[in-house]
């Protein structure tokens, strides 16, 4: 038996961890025999049986406290999360699936701070089979805090960022950068074995094919299924110099009988209470997939939303009328109040127009039945093409006027 282990002394801060070995293949997880478990006097382990050793690596992140473990790549289609975690204990609630090109990531919420003090990965010398296994020990806030933070390492910048600007062929061009919510780790809603992030991604790719068949340019925040930080979705619309920011969704709202498309443009405050409730949702993503959120700045979140008052809430503005008008003359069904406000983060670009699009809710038998059907999505497809291109007439009638 081949073993690596790795002892951390949390007095320290020793609490990240990277290995490279020279494994590559896809690993499986053995759900079976796979567990996370709390033990005696603030300790808890979590131990993970793959088909073969890969390269991984380990680190936990506070506000809220997490544990997160990247897998370069482990399989984790045949597991559900009951099968890791059958009693919520220390750790509180764990995810797992694809997370960047090429690696995968679980995540532990832990219900106090714990930090590894021994990580290892066995190696079975005959099979190849891996067991990783982490022991995790109750600390302080202090010292969880201190110890926390995601491993610098540049080779974890999004692709798409540090690709140099597309060329384009004179100044007419017009760019529509589409954002398929959730993927990877965050599937968004859940319903009927349904997902809002594959529904989406779906919904997307057809609206992009359109869109480029009415002589628009469009990047996708991601074409996969993959995971994409609310901020890296924001920064991918500046890179393309996208015209147009349109973040699409389908999720589950109980509160308000929440059914219909509806379209959110960027505000301080909720319309109501419901849509108060789902921005907040939607801004936990980045926490359910394990993102870093220190160092955020409030400050700085205040004055780019008073930038995007100032420069393109009358734009964005317009686009959610033209978008509720096109869909609905398309058949809908909308939403009673289809135009709404909230706080939503990826809207918060200061120079790009932005909504977001719940294009129906899977709280709605309804619209999880729409959504399913692909000549309603064909049709509801022509109806928000038809509303982009009408914006951007209008938007570019209005520029002149301006500028006379």
């Amino acid at each position: 038996m081949k073993r690596l282990i790795l002892s951390l002394v949390c007095a320290l801060g020793l609490s990240q961890a990277a290995f490279a070995q020279d494994l590559t293949a896809l690993a499986r997880v053995d759900p079976a025999a796979s567990a996370i478990k709390d033990g005696w006097w603030g300790r808890s382990t979590l131990e993970l049986h793959l088909s073969q050793g890969v390269p991984f690596r380990v680190f936990t992140l506070n506000d809220p406290p997490r544990l997160v473990v990247d897998f370069r790549e482990a399989d984790f289609s045949s597991v559900k999360s009951v099968d890791l975690l059958k009693v919520p204990g220390r750790v509180a609630a764990v995810r797992f699936g694809a997370f960047q090109p090429g690696w995968s990531r679980l995540v532990a919420e832990l219900s106090e701070p714990m930090l590894p003090r021994q990580i290892g990965m066995p190696v079975g010398e005959g099979t190849g089979r891996a067991v990783l296994e982490i022991d995790l020990k109750t600390v302080s806030n202090e010292t969880f805090a201190a110890a926390s933070g995601t491993p610098k390492d540049p080779n974890w910048t999004p692709a798409f960022l540090n690709a140099a600007k597309p060329p384009h062929a004179g100044d007419d061009r017009f760019t529509v950068v589409l954002d398929p919510g959730h993927g990877g780790l965050d599937p968004g809603a859940v319903r009927d074995g349904v997902t809002e992030k594959d529904l989406m991604l779906a919904f997307a790719r057809t609206l992009a094919e359109e869109l480029r068949r009415a002589g628009v340019e469009v990047v996708m925040t991601r074409d996969d299924d993959i995971f994409v930080a609310l901020e890296t979705r924001v920064a991918i619309a500046h890179q393309s110099e996208g015209d147009l920011f349109i973040s699409l969704h389908a999720d589950i709202l109980s509160q308000g009988g929440a059914q219909g498309a509806t379209v959110y443009t960027l505000s301080n405050e909720a319309s109501d209470a419901a849509t108060e409730h789902l921005a907040a949702r939607h801004d936990r993503s980045d926490i359910i997939a394990g993102a870093d959120l220190t160092g955020s700045d409030d400050q700085v979140a205040s004055v780019l939303l008073d930038l995007a008052r100032q420069e393109t809430e009358p734009r964005s503005a317009a686009l959610a009328r033209a978008l509720v008008a096109r869909m609905k003359a398309a058949g809908g069904p909308m939403n009673r109040r289809p135009l709404r406000e909230a706080g939503f983060s990826v809207l918060k670009s200061a120079d790009i127009p932005s909504v977001l699009v719940e294009v129906g809710f899977l709280s709605s038998k309804r619209d999880l039945a729409n959504l399913r059907d692909p000549v309603w999505r064909a049709v509801m497809v022509g109806g928000i093409v038809e509303a982009i291109v009408q914006w951007r007439d209008e938007d570019a009638a209005r520029a002149v006027l301006v500028r006379q």
